[in-house]
């Protein structure tokens, strides 16, 4: 919630700003492009490119070995990177490759381009292994030839060479040796199991292709190589983990585009192998074009959202579920243990080490894929259906148990509800959200485009007072507060009360305003309110800021890719659309721009799938990061306190320019 603290220099001036070339921003600020805890990651990117290779039906063997000096050598037997002159840089194209930042073969995804599915997104990653490494060693075979380049510190100390292939030379392929800079790294140590899971996986996702691992210091090497593919993998995780025999056959399948699909490019869909246990822990692993994404994301949420359907369409069907009970999509996923690996033609990963998968066309491709199989293999197998409806109608009860035990605790004296809060009809803290919304226009898109279950809506009118200087006693005299107040359920209080937040109706409250500057105000007013008198629902993680966006792009179809509408959170975001669709081919002015001028003027569906769905929302959590309470009390108190207008100038005048710096 608060600002930097630091002043500029005094001798600010034109020589104050510096311009980071080549790969100096990934050495400057390596936790930007890479995780840092340790040089896998790095490794990863180089395993990625030899893994696009395999996806794309051109190598059919990858050898890592971790050398007793420490380096780690990756060699493919794919196309091998390409090694003449860039016809645009006049640079062999393999040092672009390793030395500039976005520069890849990944960008073009239409139907001629060299990977029409890949993980390589930005174009940094093995640039990124280059920047951070003391050496790197790359030997190509391609063209008849072999080609040698070797870098130090991500600036080329050997030039490329090239001599014939000589009979019993391998004709194609690529092998990275490289030596992680420890400077760059919490530890300089790759976990060995980390790294056997990593290729395990890569094994899996890619029939047919061996995938071998050798240690030269133990001398132990281990091959992988998957004919059943996906059940094969979780059938032995469950395994090796004692979680038992699943409770009914693996439900297993694929089904990718055509093109013809309603708004999915060709050759996009999902493979997926799930399984329910009703005991132990749950396995659950995803990909997309290959990339582990450990965090999950709208993939994994798609997968969630076509199991749940189908299941409890089979549910209604034959009228299982008891009176007074309502499934839920957690009830269905509870005990689901899965592997999924998703196909997208471009996809958007959250931040470079693509942890997890933000698209939010993934959600809509892999629900519509997995729910019919599903549904039609439970209404032909009924027996095994009925097993399953127990098991999730069981966690359904379970849960419901759970939440009565909870009600028990809470006061029977209860404040009547403001009248123009829409209330949710779920009972549970934990899954239910309060979405504060600026105007009555917006408020009614909210109603109608929430889910009722758990989400409830209380629009306010203009701006709400500036409550920093208010007595808490005095609070409930503004209509709009004491609202607020009675619906969370929690009275006024400081950071050093201990409140009884017991009758709190909402683990989430959510600021939800325009995308401008009066939208800004709100949010700041709000947060001074939260601050200031609901401390403990922001030190408690309670209090989010919705991202509604401020444009939708119009995007014509291009290559595999059909039309679509992308949205914008902001210029910035905007801009780099635009640069994306050019990249794409598209010419300029085919695609068409729409500025929502504010919440109102935004649909309900456009309202859900922006900045409401779950699944596909942008919220940013309400924190105090870095700084103590003394300090930021002493900001607020600058920035809100009615006495303060000479200090908010003087700080403006100082930190201004740094909002665009920052961005």
């Amino acid at each position: 919630m608060a600002t930097k603290k630091t002043s500029l220099p005094s001798d600010y001036s034109e020589s104050s700003i510096r311009v980071l070339k080549g790969l100096e921003p990934v050495k400057q600020r390596p936790g930007m492009y890479t995780r840092t805890e340790n040089p896998l990651h790095i490794i990863q990117e180089v395993i990625d490119n030899a893994s696009d290779e395999a996806l794309g039906g051109h190598c059919k063997n990858m050898h890592i070995t971790v050398n007793a000096d420490g380096s780690i050598t990756v060699e493919d037997d794919g196309r091998g990177i390409p090694v003449g002159l860039h016809p645009e840089e006049q640079v062999p194209t393999v040092e672009i490759v390793f030395t500039r930042l976005h520069a890849g073969g990944k960008f073009d995804k239409g139907s001629g381009g060299a990977y029409a599915f890949s993980g390589g997104l930005h174009g940094v990653g093995v640039s990124v292994t280059n920047a951070l490494s003391k050496r790197l060693e790359i030997t190509v075979w391609r063209e008849a030839g072999i080609h040698k380049l070797t870098f130090a510190d991500g600036d080329v100390i050997e030039p490329l060479t090239s001599v014939p292939q000589t009979r019993g030379d391998k004709k194609n392929g690529t092998r990275v040796s490289i030596w992680p800079d420890p400077k760059y790294f919490d530890s300089p140590n790759i976990s060995q199991l980390e790294l056997q899971r990593l290729l395990r996986s890569k094994a899996v996702l890619l029939p047919g292709v061996k995938v071998t691992l050798t240690i030269e210091k133990t001398g132990e090497s281990q091959t992988w190589q998957y004919d059943q593919g996906l059940r094969g993998y979780l059938t032995e995780s469950l395994a090796q983990s004692s979680h038992g025999e699943p409770l009914i056959p693996l439900f297993e399948g694929e089904q990718f585009s055509n093109g013809d699909t309603d708004g999915f490019a060709e050759g996009e869909g999902a493979s997926w192998v799930v399984a329910w246990t009703e005991e132990g822990a749950v396995v659950r692993e995803s990909f997309v074009n290959l990339i582990p994404t450990t965090a999950g994301g709208t993939h994994e949420s798609g997968l969630r959202e076509g199991l749940y359907g189908a299941v409890k369409g089979f549910v209604e069907m034959h009228s299982l579920l008891p009176k007074g009970v309502k499934l839920l999509p957690e009830d269905v996923f509870a005990r689901v243990s899965f592997v999924l690996s998703a196909k997208v033609l471009d996809p958007q990963f959250q931040g470079q080490i693509k942890e997890r998968l933000n698209s939010r066309d993934a959600v809509k491709l892999v629900s519509s894929f997995t729910k019919p199989p599903l549904e039609l293999w439970l209404n032909s197998h009924v027996d095994y259906g009925k097993k399953l409806a127990e098991l999730v109608i069981k966690q359904a009860q379970s849960r419901l148990r759970s939440l009565q035990k909870v009600e028990k605790k809470k006061s029977s004296g209860v404040a009547v509800l403001p009248g123009k809060l829409t209330d949710c009809e779920s009972s549970d803290i934990t899954r239910n959200e309060l979405f504060l919304v600026e105007g009555d226009s917006a408020g009614g898109s909210a109603k109608m485009g929430r889910d009722k279950e758990f989400q409830a809506i209380l629009p306010l009118r203009g701006k709400v007072l500036n409550s920093w200087e208010s007595e808490r006693d005095r609070l409930f005299a503004n209509n709009e507060i004491h609202d607020i107040a009675v619906a969370i359920g929690v009275d006024p209080h400081n950071m050093k009360d201990n409140p009884d937040i017991s009758n709190l109706r909402y683990g989430k409250i959510c600021i939800l305003s325009d995308a401008d500057v009066d939208g800004s105000h709100i949010q700041v007013l709000l947060l001074t309110l939260f601050f200031k008198h609901f401390p403990q629902l922001i030190a408690r993680g309670h209090i989010c800021v919705a991202r509604p966006p401020l444009f939708r792009v119009d995007a014509p179809a291009r290559g595999k890719k059909p039309a679509q509408k992308i949205y914008a959170l902001d210029q910035g975001e905007l801009t780099a659309i635009e640069d994306k669709l050019r990249k794409d081919g598209v010419k300029e002015g085919a695609w068409a721009i729409s500025r929502f001028k504010g919440l109102g003027e935004m649909n309900a569906v456009q309202l859900w799938d922006t900045t409401m769905n779950p699944d596909t929302r942008r919220l940013l959590p309400v924190a105090l990061g870095e700084f103590d309470q003394e300090f930021s009390e002493a900001r607020f108190n600058m920035l809100m306190g009615k006495g303060e207008a000479a200090a908010r100038r003087a700080w403006l005048e100082e930190h201004g320019n740094e909002v665009e710096a920052d961005i």
